[in-house]
């Protein structure tokens, strides 16, 4: 695996076995995002809906996280690495860019947001959900963001109805200002 992949797919593992791990029980244990106290990911946790798809929201244990399903479905992070250009999918949602990472494909995929600061990381087990619904019911939250950049190349939507498999490449871009 190439180094620049390493640690994402180290943190993929991780959080995939909280998946598995955060069945039948009450609270989903999770490990809090680096910048998880950037004021954005209030702002987008505040927003987050009480039921995805089916699932229905759970309590987690960390800051700016959210769980959904019992056993665990979906899972997101606020406060993750914002991501720089790439050759990874991307995919757009009622006006939100996601990166896909379907290195754990085809039970567990990864969505990173692109173009909006902090960054949300979405882990989504394929065969409780599907991946456009959770990216549809995600939208509004994600929405309290701001766009600074958008992916390029980008040329079909998801189809909230399907999970059609897409493969452009975002546009190079320099991360907001601090």
């Amino acid at each position: 695996m190439p180094r620049t992949r390493r640690a994402p797919a180290v943190a993929l593992l991780a959080i995939t076995g909280a998946l598995s791990l955060a069945g039948c029980s009450g609270v989903v244990p999770l490990e809090a995002a680096a910048d998880a106290n950037d004021p954005g990911c209030a702002e987008i946790v505040v927003r987050l809906p009480d039921a995805v798809g089916n699932l229905a929201k759970r309590e987690t244990d960390a800051q700016a996280t959210g769980a959904w399903g019992d056993p665990t479905g979906v899972l997101l992070r606020c406060g993750v690495p914002v991501p720089g250009p790439t050759t990874m999918p991307c995919v757009s949602v009622n006006g939100i860019d996601w990166i896909q990472d379907d290195a754990d494909a085809p039970r567990h995929y990864r969505f990173i947001t692109f173009g909006r600061k902090p960054a949300t990381e979405v882990i989504v087990d394929h065969a409780a959900v599907s991946n456009s619904t959770v990216l549809a019911d995600l939208s509004s939250a994600i929405s309290a963001l701001q766009p600074y950049t958008e992916c390029t190349s980008v040329t079909d939507s998801y189809d909230t109805g399907s999970d059609a498999s897409l493969t452009p490449t975002p546009r190079a871009s320099t991360a907001p200002a601090e």
